[in-house]
C-alpha cells in the first residue's frame, strides 16, 4: 500500500541510453522517496544522472526497468493519455530556460495549463499565486518585457497554478544573476512552507541547496548521500568529501544569497 506522506517514489529505477557496448547507463538501480509537503534538491556532477532522475520522476522521460509510484498510481500501468493527463493535470514545470510563451501575456502564461486542460480560472487562486511572485503590475506584459528573474516568476506562476502534487524545477537559477536567483528560490520555498507545496529542485548551486529541506547527492547515476536540512557550507562540504570519494569534479556555485538563518 502507498505510503501517503510520499508523493513520488522509485524503486531499482534504471535508465540506459544506447545498446549493447555502446550502452549508458545513466540510472543504476535507484530507490528514493520524494516526501509530500517537502523541498528536495538533486545535486551531483555532471553526468550524474540528476536531470534524467527529474525526467523520469516526472514521467517526461521512461526508465529502462524499474518502478515509479506518483501517489498510488505506477506509471508502468499508464497509457500514454493517462501519462500526459496526468503530466497536464498533476504536474508543475519550473525549467532553465523560462519556455514562456513568446506571444502570450504574462498573465495568459500562467494560466496557460488551465486552458489546456479545459479547467476554470480560480480567481482566488489566481491572485493569491500571483502575489506570492509578485507579479501583479506585470500581467500585460509579455516575455520581451520582462527582466530573467520576472520570466522566472512568472514560470514558477504557471506551474503552480493547477495546484499540482509536485513541482519540479530543473536548474530553475541556472539563468539568472544572485538577486534573481534568492527571490524565485525564496518563493519556491514560500509555496512549500504556505501552500504545502512539493518541490523538486536539480541544481549545482550550494546556496540553493540551502533553501531546501533535503538533499539528494547523485554519482554515477546512483544516490550515494543525503542531507536533512542542509546549510550552503554543508552542502559545499559534502560535495568535496564526495569528490575526494569517488573522484568525480564537482563544480558548485556559491556566489548566491542564501535564506535567512541558513
Amino acid at each position: 500500500m502507498p505510503d501517503p506522506d510520499v508523493a513520488v517514489s522509485a524503486q531499482m529505477l534504471v535508465k540506459e541510453y544506447g545498446k549493447g557496448e555502446s550502452a549508458v547507463r545513466a540510472l543504476d538501480a535507484v530507490d528514493v522517496q520524494i516526501f509530500q509537503a517537502q523541498f528536495t534538491a538533486v545535486m551531483g556532477p555532471s553526468g550524474s544522472g540528476k536531470s534524467t532522475l527529474l525526467h523520469c520522476l516526472a514521467a517526461l522521460d521512461s526508465p529502462t526497468s524499474g518502478e515509479i509510484r506518483f501517489g498510488g498510481d505506477d506509471f508502468a500501468r499508464l497509457s500514454d493519455n493517462k501519462l500526459t493527463r496526468l503530466r497536464r493535470e498533476r504536474i508543475g514545470f519550473v525549467f532553465q530556460s523560462f519556455n514562456l510563451v513568446p506571444t502570450l501575456t504574462a498573465r495568459e502564461n500562467i494560466l496557460l495549463p488551465l486552458e489546456m486542460a479545459g479547467r476554470k480560472v480560480d480567481r482566488q487562486w489566481f491572485d493569491q499565486v500571483v502575489e506570492s511572485v509578485g507579479l501583479s503590475d506585470r500581467l500585460k506584459h509579455r516575455p520581451a518585457q520582462l527582466s530573467g528573474g520576472q520570466q522566472q516568476r512568472v514560470a514558477c506562476a504557471r506551474a503552480l497554478i493547477t495546484r499540482p502534487d509536485v513541482v519540479f524545477a530543473d536548474e530553475p537559477t541556472g539563468n539568472l544573476d544572485s538577486v534573481a536567483s534568492g527571490q524565485v528560490l525564496r518563493l519556491l520555498r514560500q509555496a512549500v512552507d504556505d501552500f504545502g507545496q512539493t518541490v523538486v529542485m536539480v541544481t549545482h548551486d550550494a546556496a540553493a541547496a540551502g533553501f531546501t529541506d533535503r538533499v539528494l547527492f547523485l554519482s554515477d547515476g546512483r544516490i550515494v548521500d543525503e542531507m536533512a536540512q542542509p546549510t550552503a557550507a554543508g552542502v559545499l562540504e559534502r560535495m568535496k568529501d564526495l569528490d575526494a570519494a569517488f573522484g568525480q569534479t564537482v563544480v558548485v556555485d556559491t556566489d548566491r544569497p542564501e535564506r535567512a538563518g541558513v
